[in-house]
């Protein structure tokens, strides 16, 4: 469910949308997009879930094209499944101070009926705002869920964002910790 937005969003999300143009020209210019600050990625076992499928869940300004399990021994075990959303966006739907649940207990109470639309809301009654980065989950099985259990901290997950011939960025980051009492 999404949330509505307060009269003032609208000014903040054109200051927010004037900075990224500034930074994405500035970027360009350079040869190129510094990497997100945000790039994250997080490892974990489905809570209540299945025990023998590592989760991950990772936002990059590159698709995240591969991931796998490597096991102390070099062997890797691909990924069951992997999704990559490339521009997730979000929606935001401003109240109708004139529509027919406004005033009193029910409506918006400090704005008063009849004021014109683009008077409260720039213009819009809808905005919608991109994620600029590539939003990617990935399903990896456990071959032998009782010997990751057992050596859990010689394991590790790798992952590739990106597509040749352009930039490719691999990642090695430490499996996570097995759920307890599996």
């Amino acid at each position: 469910m999404l949330a509505r937005c307060p009269f003032g969003t609208v000014a903040r999300i054109r200051g927010v949308r004037a900075i990224l143009t500034i930074v994405l020209l500035a970027a360009c210019a350079d040869g190129g997009l510094p990497p997100l600050a945000g790039d994250q990625v997080r490892l974990r076992f489905p809570a209540g879930g299945v025990v023998d499928v590592i989760e991950v869940d990772a936002v990059n300004r590159l698709p995240l094209r591969k991931a796998e399990l490597i096991a102390p021994d070099g062997v890797a075990t691909p990924a069951s499944y992997l999704s990559v959303n490339p521009s997730p966006s979000v929606t935001f739907y401003q109240g109708l101070p004139n529509g027919p649940y406004t005033g009193g207990a029910l409506g918006v109470g400090n704005v008063a009926a009849g004021v014109p639309l683009p008077a409260l809301t720039g213009g819009a009654a809808q905005q919608r705002a991109e994620f600029l980065a590539m939003v990617a989950s990935a399903s990896i099985p456990l071959p032998d869920p009782v010997e990751y259990r057992r050596d859990w901290r010689s394991y590790s997950v790798r992952l590739s964002f990106g597509d040749p011939p352009q930039e490719v960025e691999t990642q090695e980051i430490a499996a996570p910790e097995p759920p307890p009492g599996g």
